[in-house]
């Protein structure tokens, strides 16, 4: 894997580059649509491509690993062939979901123990599985396995925690040179920046990851209930860190002014489940402002759901989208998907545009005010 810088901004740290995969080319800023299970959710390939113009999508281990199962995955050919995908793919390790899981997890150096979300099964995830996990699903770029603290973490715990990651880190990578892709392509091992909301660990562990020498950079363990600016703070004491020559991927990143900022402070990867999970709900991302279709006002408003028409869903009326959602009705979901996800995409692709154009800042700045309102 390759990574180019093409463009900066004077006054930021925005960049713009070309991420290079077995898969195809990454422009940054990207925006990368979650597929937990291997699917955006009511989302088809083709449209994810044509339509989304999405470039990288991403996949889960621990979703992945439960069901379909890695010998399923293998059979298929890899993930790739198995969801018709033909761009590249990342997978987060499955940190943050065991995390999730609370008290049916425990951890230890070995790893992490968890029972199953669908049939309470035990499973262990060691680094070493989390590895073998995410060669058999044959993802462009993985994740080392990390441990999430929650964001009220205290200092002695989230220290603890980081040093916990950084064995696991070590772990990882041993695996990893042991091992080989099994579907005729290159991959890539990202390390996950940790320390919690504490800048001295956060720069501690920004300066270990660059030990290992590695393709990109993740930011994980933010946006988990911190506040905005203190997830701003962490991830400019980490981009002081990291190398300017390799990517850096904000994980689970988040709301379309996040993302502006965060692009500002130098970012060039993001995730989120917002865009679709929002949309399912009834709530759409304009360049105007935040519709919740829901509300009575959009109910014999026959205009175009947005008149941008970064989609051709787009061309759906509010009323029409906001008879579907209200009735529950399953096309309404994807279309509010359909049409969120394309526009963070147009926001990055835009983003990327106005670094290299040089107006970035300014334009962010407009942008964030529009972006906060509600119509």
């Amino acid at each position: 894997m390759e990574f180019k810088l093409t463009a900066t901004e004077n006054g930021t740290r925005a960049r713009a580059g070309i991420l290079s995969t077995g898969h195809g080319q990454i422009e940054t800023p990207i925006f990368m649509p979650v597929g937990t299970a291997g699917s955006v959710k009511g989302i088809h390939a083709r449209d994810l491509k044509n339509d989304i113009k999405a470039q990288i999508i991403l996949g889960n281990t621990y979703h992945l690993y439960l069901r379909p199962g890695t010998s399923v995955i293998e059979t298929a050919g890899g993930l790739h062939k198995f969801n018709r995908w033909d761009g590249p793919i990342l997978t987060d390790s499955g940190g943050y979901q065991v995390f999730s899981l609370g008290d049916i997890r425990k951890l230890s150096d070995e790893g992490a123990r968890f029972q199953s979300h669908i049939d309470g099964s035990y499973h262990l995830f060691s680094p070493e599985k989390v590895i073998d996990i995410q060669r058999s699903i044959g993802a462009d770029i993985m994740m080392a396995f990390d441990e999430c603290t929650p964001g009220d973490a205290d200092f002695d715990y989230a220290k603890k925690s980081l040093e916990l990651t950084q064995r696991w880190l070590q772990r990882c990578f041993e695996q990893f040179e042991k091992t080989e892709p099994k579907y005729g392509y290159s991959q890539s091992l990202f390390p996950i920046v940790q320390g919690n909301t504490y800048p001295e660990l956060r720069k501690q562990a920004a300066i270990h990851v660059k030990n290992f020498e590695a393709d990109g950079y993740a930011i994980g363990g933010l946006s988990v209930g911190e506040p905005e600016e203190v997830m701003y703070e962490m991830t400019e004491v980490v981009n002081a860190e990291l190398p300017e020559n390799k990517p850096r991927y904000l994980m689970g990143v988040g709301t379309p002014v996040n993302i502006l900022e965060s692009i500002d402070r130098g970012v060039d990867m993001f995730d989120c489940v917002m865009p679709t999970r929002n949309g399912r709900n009834g709530m759409l991302f304009t360049s105007k402002g935040v519709i919740n279709i829901r509300n009575k006002k959009w109910e014999n408003d026959h205009s175009p759901i947005d008149e941008a028409e970064n989609s051709f869903v787009d061309l759906y009326s509010k009323a029409y989208l906001r008879h579907l959602i209200i009735s529950n009705e399953m096309l309404g979901a994807q279309i509010a998907s359909q049409h969120n996800l394309a526009f963070y995409l147009w926001l990055v692709k835009t983003a990327r545009q106005k670094i290299t154009e040089g107006s970035f800042k300014s334009w962010k700045t407009n942008m964030v005010q529009q972006l906060k309102t509600r119509l």
